[in-house]
């Protein structure tokens, strides 16, 4: 398993942590910056960390600001990505089973470490669902390619 994380400076300080976390699990972890706090433009990383995902069939992603909206917004732009703002265990294992989401948001400053660990956990450990959800996934990626055209 592999995942792609990037964040802004908001959520730069819990990069590090999501790194360690999902390598003690034996995760592979591509850091796709920044390589400081200095402050960045969300979108930037948001935009890189879905475009890494969708040019890597079977990999997951991360995306970290203050509060997780405005990167979980600009990941979603990305044709072909899902990536969901998740605040618990619970929106991350809906996320993956019924809706599956390639990308996991979250904001620094909305959710502390421990609840970050039990999203990457379900988001980890839980499967899409197929079934009645394919329907629906298909219907989100014909937006994609109505608008792609």
């Amino acid at each position: 398993m592999k995942f792609y994380i990037a964040t802004d400076h908001a959520g730069f300080h819990y990069k590090d942590q999501v790194k360690e976390y999902l390598s003690s699990k034996g995760i592979e972890v591509i850091d796709l910056g920044p390589e400081t706090a200095d402050r960045v433009d969300y979108p930037d990383y948001g935009r890189k960390c879905a475009e890494a995902v969708r040019d890597d069939a079977g990999s997951f992603g991360i995306v970290i600001c203050g509060t997780g909206i405005g990167i979980s917004m600009a990941a979603n732009k990305v044709p072909g990505i899902r990536a969901a703002l998740c605040h618990d265990a619970y929106t991350a294992t809906m996320a993956r089973a019924h809706n599956d989401a390639q990308i996991l948001a979250f904001g620094e400053r909305v959710v502390g470490m421990g609840v970050v660990q039990s999203m990457i956990d379900a988001f980890v450990s839980t499967e899409f669902e197929g079934g009645r959800h394919e329907r629906r996934v298909e219907k989100i990626n014909a937006i994609d390619e109505a608008y792609c055209e």
